[in-house]
């Protein structure tokens, strides 16, 4: 039997008593069977209109590994979402073809699927309305318009039958067809199991000392007041959760230019979104480094210092910035085997690279 120290004892015990705290503030019921924390599902929500098949999601992998559908045939989804790391990149700003870079960081496309809305401004309301951005994006995949792209994936034979194969019709090999495909995929990447969701599952030993006191300094700084749990990011809610960034100002501003980019304004043109972005999942945060939306900062230690400072006004100590990162790196969750797909040839002929 698993056995919970003193410390640990008295850590859940306190996270607890405060999250009933806020729940009584906030008017709600606040019995002793409210929950504590909650773990990651093993499964992603699926959208209706796209439901989860074995060819689907073997179609999606492979577009997504797939250079051919970018300007050069250099650039797949996994060159910016590397599937073998974190699902970013790891660059301070994502590199497209012609060694371009845009404006933002990668997001980590693992657990992607539980965010109610894409991209750092929140743009696309869906994995399947986000797979149509990068391939016309002139800094990332580079193509001209859609159509162009997809007449690449027509020119495949091995593509025309797997896309009839699994969406039938006439015109099965179709943008949007593409789109689900590649969602479908996405919505497999998900990574369980970390020893946050251990122990929040009841595994009173799956996570240390350390990382308790930091889980209760997270939530005690008011940090779950966007990254909540299970994603440890913006509640789901229609059209997505987006914050202010920097709220206060300080030094990290201007050290990191973190106004420089004006974030959701860019999509909305409206003046009350200027700064704010969705806020991403903290999953797997230790693997994705550099940091925020522009990756202008670099160690996972001096981001959690950053974010306390600039959304909190809180100078932090050494011992806290320590107990924090434990944490987060507790949030590491267990990755599938992702084994690269065969692609369909292009028997006797190569595709027209502009």
């Amino acid at each position: 039997m698993t056995r919970f120290t003193d410390f640990t004892r008295f850590a859940i015990d306190a996270i607890r008593n405060q999250r009933l705290a806020w729940i009584a503030l906030c008017g709600l019921c606040a019995s002793s069977a409210a929950p504590a924390w909650d773990a990651l599902p093993q499964q992603a929500p699926v959208q209706a209109d796209n439901p989860m098949t074995a060819a689907k999601i073997e179609l999606g992998k492979q577009l997504f590994f797939d250079p051919r559908f970018s300007s050069t045939g250099t650039v797949s989804c996994n060159t910016c979402h590397n599937l073998m790391l974190g699902g970013d990149d790891n660059r301070p700003l994502a590199m497209g073809v012609h060694g371009l870079t845009g404006p933002r960081n990668s997001p980590t496309v693992w657990n992607s699927a539980f965010h109610a809305s894409q991209f750092w401004d929140g743009r696309a309301a869906s994995l399947e309305e986000q797979a149509k951005g990068p391939v016309v994006a002139s800094v990332e995949m580079g193509m001209n318009n859609l159509d162009t792209a997809l007449n690449r994936v027509r020119a495949i034979a091995g593509y025309r039958t797997a896309f009839a194969e699994v969406f039938g019709g006439k015109e099965p090999v179709s943008i949007g067809n593409a789109a689900m495909a590649v969602a479908a995929f996405e919505r497999t990447l998900i990574t369980p199991n970390s020893p946050y969701d251990r122990w929040a599952r009841g595994d009173a030993g799956a996570m240390t000392a350390q990382q308790v006191r930091g889980l209760l300094q997270f939530d005690q700084l008011g940090c779950t007041g966007c990254h909540q749990e299970p994603l440890f990011g913006g509640p789901r809610k229609p059209g997505g959760h987006f914050a202010v960034f920097p709220f206060h100002d300080g030094g990290f501003v201007d050290q990191y230019r973190l106004r420089e980019d004006s974030g959701r304004f860019a999509a909305t043109g409206r003046e009350s979104d200027r700064h704010k972005y969705k806020v991403p999942t903290l999953r797997n945060v230790a693997l994705t480094a550099p940091y925020f939306h522009n990756g202008a900062v670099p160690t996972l230690e001096q981001a959690v210092r950053v974010m306390a400072a600039a959304q909190m006004n809180v100078a932090l100590t050494d011992a806290q910035v320590d107990d924090i990162v434990a944490f987060l790196q507790a949030l590491t969750g267990e990755f599938p085997a992702i084994t690269l797909p065969r692609l369909p040839p292009t028997l006797g002929s190569s595709l027209r690279v502009d």
